[in-house]
């Protein structure tokens, strides 16, 4: 039987001894030590002198960093397959992707029947294996919709609820040899785990056999299933003898073909002498590992992961799949995938992109970067993916997501500077500077993306009083259309760092920025909800009690067209950044006079608790119509024309949000957003773009600019709007240096400047 090209691991298989259980802890951290890769435990629950085997790979997993676990193999009978899906979840994500499921169908009936696990003829264990790993598959298939629903003979399930995901692919091993057994192997299983002397070396290319006949049968590729083997009566000694009785350099010679003639590709000594397991992982592993490396160069085995065949009909024209870097393989997340649902789509956009990259450092964006304008599809760059606009995802293209580039970092409390990693989410970002007394104003949704308002603006609940996002920027990291990382500041490609702030999605990925933070205990948050059924004068005196009010306050007002014969309820949010509950009190008393009050709520509470929650992928709902723009005051026209706006229902959703103050004591020119004397920024979303700019133009010249995170439009009619003059002509210039060839043109492109 030909190499199967996986890469080679190493492991133990040790006694789970209950009468020393530190000995046996001892001896997987020495085997992590020892630079192996894998510790195995058996499991017989029978068996008193044994430790309960989950409960042990439990306790190694949280005693090591790096070492993978599995039992050896787990016993079916007394543990339902239900139950055992959440357990091996659970202990995945608890370890951070590093338990594999190693399963047996039963062997001492006796001692399973005297337990209360019932007896089984070798058919129906095999019946009953098959069985248990389609529950456990759909339980961990989170991307399934309804419940886990399975009639079979020994094991059934009624509408069982999926989940918890698992934290990677949690490969299946089976330990067989019957030809049932290794035929269910190569249907349904990631590996296969015999012991040397159960099976016989002679007898393995047959039994290799029967497994590759049943995997081409089911339609997959017999390399997706890994060999792998115990060692059984290996030892070391100075002098050759028989097989794997001799030093690691005969261990080399002699486990070398068990690779290269029978696909062998993980090797596990069972063992608890610390000598052997030294001996096995600092001398025999790498140098196996280096033989089998030079024999596979020199014969062209392929080698890595293998695709299933219905991934591979799943990709996409116009990428080269193989051609990704090796550095990013790991984070590459394809159509067929079992994780692409959970990357497919935007917050307010369905998606399809044919290949989504997943970089953990500024030279991965690089590495990134330059693959996929070698591909011919389009390319978006998500931080986390919540804009309105949808410009995160694609059809058929390639996604840079930076969601794994999350860190946040305090790096001086005193003076509040931090890093944040442009796809840590701002509800994260809140928690984390708020133990330190912290905050920056971010918006208002704890899901979006540092990344996203760290180059657009950053209109949050503490702007009045604290600025934008983009200003409490004195560092960006980035890296430029040439494949260079960057961190530029006032001191070090000032020209760059105006432009990110405001315009950064047409000047590079933004990998991470610094910030200087503001000291912000607990906030003072009224809520209000109002009766806007006179909708026009309602707007004109929330607009001039929203002015009037000190600067430490913030508010947000969200309407839209009544229901039910009633008229529009505004419901509005007025954050008093400080926790003077008298200042605040007197600050927050004017809004209850705008309007008849159906509801009113005040409380204080930390900054963070304000920021809506984020809890899972986005789903993708409906792309809307949004227009965004700026006013100055909100005048008798501009209420008359957002009254019509909600009348008409040509817009369901509508928001005000509060500018002004620390905003715009900002000058003009200081950044590539230029709005620094709006008092409110107005969006609107509607299901159909043409009555909405109909009744948008009613706006007239009450209006100007517009922010570009609540817009769907493109064009130079926005662009103008966007960055008035002399800003455009600026961020034009300064394309025509660092994008001459426009390969940001996503996310309201910027032409560069002609000749430049």
């Amino acid at each position: 039987m030909p190499d199967y090209g996986h890469r080679l691991e190493f492991g133990t298989f040790l006694t789970p001894s209950a009468q020393d259980p530190d000995r046996v802890v001892g001896l997987a951290e020495l085997t992590e030590a020892a630079g192996l890769d894998l510790a195995t435990f058996q499991d017989h629950p029978y068996n008193p002198d044994f430790l309960d085997t989950w409960t042990l790979l439990s306790w190694v997993a949280s005693r090591t960093e790096r070492l993978r676990v599995s039992g050896n193999v787990i016993n079916l009978p007394l543990r339902p397959p239900a139950v055992l899906a959440r357990a091996a979840a659970s202990l995945d994500r608890l370890s951070r992707g590093r338990f594999k499921l190693g399963l047996g169908a039963g062997g001492f009936w006796d001692a399973i029947n005297a337990m209360g696990g019932g007896r089984r003829t070798p058919g129906e264990s095999v019946t009953a294996l098959s069985e248990a790993i389609d529950i456990i598959r759909a339980a961990w298939d989170t991307d399934a919709r309804g419940g886990v629903r399975l009639q079979g003979e020994h094991y059934s399930v009624n509408g069982m609820k999926r989940g918890p995901e698992p934290a990677h692919d949690i490969g299946i091993w089976l330990g067989a040899y019957k030809p049932r057994m290794l035929r269910l192997t190569g249907a349904k299983a990631d590996g296969w785990l015999p012991s040397l002397g159960y099976a016989k070396a002679e007898d393995l290319p047959e039994l290799n056999g029967i497994i590759d006949d049943s995997a081409l049968e089911h339609g997959r590729d017999p390399r997706q299933i890994r060999r792998l083997v115990n060692l059984m009566g290996a030892s070391f000694s100075p002098a050759g003898g028989g097989f794997l009785q001799g030093p690691p350099e005969q261990w080399v010679e002699q486990l070398l073909p068990l690779t290269l003639e029978h696909g062998f590709g993980t090797f596990i000594l069972p063992t608890d002498d610390p000598r052997t397991i030294q001996t096995f992982g600092q001398e025999v592993a790498p140098a196996l590992r280096e033989a089998v490396e030079r024999e596979r160069a020199d014969s062209g085995t392929p080698t890595g992961p293998v695709r299933p065949a219905a991934a591979l009909a799943a990709r996409r024209p116009g990428i080269d799949y193989d051609a990704v870097p090796e550095a990013l393989r790991r984070g590459v997340v394809e159509p067929g995938d079992k994780g692409y649902a959970k990357v497919r789509h935007g917050y307010m956009q369905q998606g399809r992109p044919g290949l989504v990259l997943r970089p953990t450092d500024p030279d991965q964006v690089a590495e990134a970067l330059a693959y996929a304008l070698d591909q011919d599809a389009p390319l978006n760059v998500r931080s986390g993916g919540h804009g309105i606009s949808g410009r995160s995802t694609n059809d058929g293209g390639v996604i840079l997501d930076l969601g794994r580039m999350n860190g946040i970092e305090v790096l001086d409390p005193e003076t509040g500077r931090v890093r944040l990693g442009a796809g840590a989410r701002w509800g994260d970002i809140g928690a984390a500077l708020h133990q330190h007394g912290l905050a920056i104003s971010s918006g208002d949704h704890g899901g979006v993306g540092v990344g996203g308002i760290a180059t657009t603006g950053g209109l949050g609940y503490m702007s009045r009083a604290h600025g934008l996002a983009i200003d409490r920027l004195t560092a960006v990291e980035l890296v430029t259309a040439d494949g260079a990382v960057r961190r530029v500041d006032a001191e070090n490609d000032p020209d760059l760092f105006w432009a990110v702030r405001g315009a950064g999605a047409n000047f590079g990925v933004v990998t991470s920025v610094e910030a200087t933070a503001s000291p912000v205990g607990d906030i003072v948050l009224g809520r209000f909800v109002y009766d806007a059924s006179d909708t026009e004068a309602f707007l004109q005196v929330w607009g001039s009690t929203a002015e009037a009010a000190p600067r430490e306050v913030t508010a947000f007002l969200t309407t839209g067209p009544g229901r039910g014969g009633q008229g529009p309820v505004a419901q509005a949010m007025v954050v008093y950044a400080g926790d003077d509950t008298d200042a605040a009190v007197q600050a927050l008393e004017p809004f209850l006079q705008v309007g008849p009050v159906l509801d009113q709520r005040a409380q204080v509470a930390p900054y963070p608790a304000i920021l809506v929650g984020h809890d899972g992928p986005h789903g993708g709902n409906p792309t809307p119509a949004a227009r965004s723009a700026l006013l100055e005051h909100i005048d008798p026209v501009s209420a008359k024309a957002m009254a019509r706006m909600l009348a008409t229902g040509d817009a369901y959703f509508m928001q005000l949000r509060q500018v002004g103050g620390a905003v715009n004591d900002v000058a003009a020119d200081a950044t590539a957003y230029a709005h620094r004397s709006a008092n409110f920024s107005l969006a609107a979303m509607g299901s159909r773009a043409a009555l909405l700019d109909r009744r948008w133009a009613e706006l007239g010249d009450t209006v100007r600019g517009l922010y570009l995170s609540f817009d769907t439009r493109t064009g130079p009619e926005v662009l103008a709007q966007a960055f008035p003059e002399p800003a455009l002509g600026r961020l034009r210039e300064l394309k025509a240096k660092y994008d001459p060839d426009h390969v940001f043109d996503q996310n309201f492109p910027i032409d560069p400047a002609a000749g430049a």
